[in-house]
């Protein structure tokens, strides 16, 4: 940071300094003495615009709220502490402001409520967004709902950390306001995360601008102390504005509190902007390609082998964590698209408004970075699940970055057993995002479609270059960001609501990937191209072995698939206030002084490593590594990845064989539910037959043919695939 490093910081600390606030556990007698109060009556009101959109996203999530516990407990640790710095961690990588935890007893639950076999109490407090600026259509939009949209994301990582503690076999259920048996202040204020102040309570970081969700559970944990009520007045000294102790300092909250409500709290505004991606895309010749062609779609219908097809039902969420949100992701499925209003709204006329106020929306509701941009045809897949043809419908896509969480991954290998629930994490938030915009975009009368990872019909990568959010990366089927490098997820909307096209952006990326080759040194099966950039279906890309990229991922007996890539990028950094000043150093003379790059590149790449970027961070491993076998979480049968870096490794491009599965050889569109293996041998051979980028501009700019392996795999005959499935 720029004053104080979070280094050593523990993760379950959180983001504010709790721990420097004075406590007195006699406190909690006097709490506790209070008698019972009585249910709060939910305002039955009429719900309108974006508050009818929370509602409805609360009551998909709330239908989640409890479950029955594993048939068996995990083989949690003895130690209160340990198991609290799993919990804890939870809530925090699920975005939790402030994360308390309290005994229970009998006064805490309400007057009416049937009292459960519960003795703690985890308590979430999640801070209020910040409102659009007065005037603008964001402001209309969530004016009135501020508090109850900061409750719903309370009340979902509620129901995440329940439904965690449920698979590790133990009893735990989610309260929010208006649906739950607990009394929320008095359990905030035994948490120590509020003092009284008459008949309200108050945080000493948020005021009263919060909301909490509340996760009572048989679940043994270490408890926090009451607040000493001075603490509220002491604790935005000093040692907060210049983040004493690594916690977020108060001048980065600042400087995020000053920027546009419409714009990151990332500069990318500062980055150079271009008419064309940096990367070759001869967008005539580029193939709409079928989703069954997805090496993580391929393992659904045995292509990959028994081991990969059932392995591919759980490999990247076989982790408690990971798999508590399986059902949450699930369930947003069925509302990414819907009907319209017939009656469109007139405040939505202005293009440029209306982009800014979706971005406003998106930033509001806890997305990293938005762009936009026009489909290209190409972008939507020729045919989705079930072998569906898609029909490209909608002009514009809205997309969205999610950050998969910078200090997690510092505590972690890559491929270790939290890296699915970073996946879950950022496809949940992502899925829940989109959704709520897209339902909100077509209640003002424009037709929406969220497109997740659990249910897309449109490449993403594409989209991400086009809408200006990075360029293309050495990792190959992935885009770096120049503030977030590839720590991220991404969703989008796509509709036709009047809007303004981002341009995409120029950071020197393709110099830097050219001159270093750290993700392929360190990716562990050598799947990450180790030469030149080669053109693939008509884009000019460093190609990934996709397949024997995906084998590895799905496969992992010793985590959970791999983010091994993202974990020791150069560019996965902290680039804010309070991130290192040499990280901030680097990426301003990376955006602003390009001219500089051939002499920067070669010290920074080395000096990545000498400074070790890429080892894993004990102060930020806060998760318990177990493993779920048939329903209940085990010890992981295979042990842990812990590696670090492969600093003596040598790569020599010439030895190096990747698999190009070109259209001409992907499987048929509509050969869903049918084994299909893929023929690696001929993939392999088909390097032969790709172009370089030069060769590939030389033959366009002569009016060359399109090269015929572009040409996709023909659909299969009613004959033909009753012939195959027969095999």
């Amino acid at each position: 940071m720029i004053f104080f490093s979070n280094k050593s910081r523990p993760y379950h600390y959180g983001p504010y300094p709790l721990e420097r606030l004075q406590r007195d556990p006699t406190l909690a007698s006097v709490e506790l003495s209070l008698p019972p109060v009585a249910r709060p009556s939910e305002q039955a009101a009429d719900r309108k615009g974006f508050a009818a959109t929370i509602e409805k996203y609360r009551q998909v999530f709330h239908a989640l709220r409890e479950d029955l516990p594993a048939s068996e407990q995990a083989p949690v640790p003895d130690d209160l502490e340990r198991r609290s710095v799993d919990i804890k961690g939870s809530a925090y990588f699920l975005n939790a402001s402030q994360v308390g935890i309290c005994s229970l007893s009998s006064s805490c639950w309400l007057s009416d409520a049937t009292v459960l076999a519960h003795d703690h109490a985890i308590v979430i407090v999640v801070e209020h967004g910040r409102k659009p600026e007065s005037g603008t259509l964001a402001r209309s939009w969530v004016d009135d709902c501020v508090p109850a949209a900061a409750a719903f994301r309370a009340y979902e990582i509620a129901i995440s950390v329940s439904n965690h503690i449920q698979q590790m076999g133990f009893s735990a259920v989610a309260h929010d306001e208006f649906n739950g048996d607990v009394d929320q202040d008095r359990l905030t204020v035994l948490a120590g995360l509020a003092t009284r102040n008459g008949n309200t309570i108050v945080n000493p970081y948020l005021d009263q601008k919060f909301s909490v969700a509340v996760v009572t559970t048989d679940y043994a944990l270490a408890t926090d102390a009451p607040l000493k009520p001075i603490a509220g007045g002491n604790a935005r000294n000093l040692a907060y504005w210049f983040g004493v102790g690594g916690s977020t300092s108060g001048l980065e909250r600042w400087r995020q509190k000053n920027r546009p409500t419409h714009l990151s709290k990332f500069a990318m505004e500062t980055v150079k902007r271009v008419d064309r991606p940096t990367t070759l895309i001869i967008d005539d010749e580029v193939p709409r390609v079928p989703k069954r062609a997805s090496f993580f779609e391929r393992p659904i219908h045995g292509d990959l082998g028994a081991k990969s097809k059932h392995e591919r039902t759980r490999f990247s969420f076989k982790h408690p964590l990971a798999k508590a949100m399986t059902d949450q992701i699930g369930a947003m499925v069925p509302h990414q698209d819907g009907p319209v209003n017939d009656e469109v709204a007139a405040s939505c006329a202005d293009a440029e408004e209306n982009t800014r106020a979706l971005k406003s929306l998106s930033y509001f509701l806890g997305a990293e970075l938005t762009g936009v941009c026009e489909i290209p045809n190409y972008a939507w897949y020729s045919h989705v699940d079930g072998g569906r043809v898609v029909d490209p419908r909608h002009k514009y896509a809205v997309v969205m970055l999610i950050d998969q969480e910078y200090d997690t991954m510092e505590g972690a290998s890559g491929d270790d057993f939290i890296s699915g629930a970073q996946s879950m994490r950022a496809y949940m938030r992502g899925g829940l995002i989109a959704g709520m915009m897209s339902e909100h975009i077509r209640g003002l009368g424009f037709s929406s479609r969220a497109q997740t990872n659990a249910d897309s019909e449109v490449l993403q990568l594409p989209l991400i270059l086009l809408a200006g959010l990075g360029e293309l990366s050495r990792i190959g089927e992935l885009v770096l960001n120049p503030f977030v490098g590839p720590r991220f997820k991404s969703v989008v909307i796509t509709t036709d609501i009047p809007l303004i096209a981002d341009k995409p952006i120029d950071f020197g990326l393709q110099q830097f990937c050219s001159g270093c080759l750290k993700c392929a040194r360190e990716c562990p099966c050598d799947a990450i191209s180790w030469g030149d950039k080669v053109m693939f279906n008509g884009y000019e890309i460093w190609k990934l072995d996709a397949e024997r990229c995906a084998r590895y991922r799905i496969t992992n007996q010793r985590g959970l698939a791999c983010g091994r890539c993202m974990k020791t990028c150069p560019l996965n950094k902290v680039v804010t206030w309070d991130g290192p000043i040499a990280t901030q150093v680097a990426s301003w003379l990376g955006i602003n002084a390009r001219w500089l790059k051939p002499v920067l590149i070669p010290i920074a790449v080395k000096l990545d490593d000498v400074l070790g970027h890429g080892l894993r961070n004990p102060a930020k491993k806060w998760w318990l590594d177990l493993e779920i076998v048939d329903g209940i979480c085990i010890e992981p049968r295979k042990g842990v990845n812990q590696r670090d870096l492969n600093l003596k490794r040598n790569i020599d491009p010439s030895t190096q064989k990747i698999a190009y599965y070109n259209a001409n050889l992907m499987p048929p569109p509509n050969s869903h539910g049918i084994t299909m293996p893929p023929n690696r041998k001929e993939a392999l051979a088909a390097a032969t037959v790709l172009e370089t980028p030069a060769e590939a501009r030389e033959r366009v700019s002569r009016g060359g043919p399109t090269p015929e392996h572009y040409i996709p795999t023909a659909p299969l005959t009613d004959a033909e695939r009753a012939a195959l499935s027969q095999r």
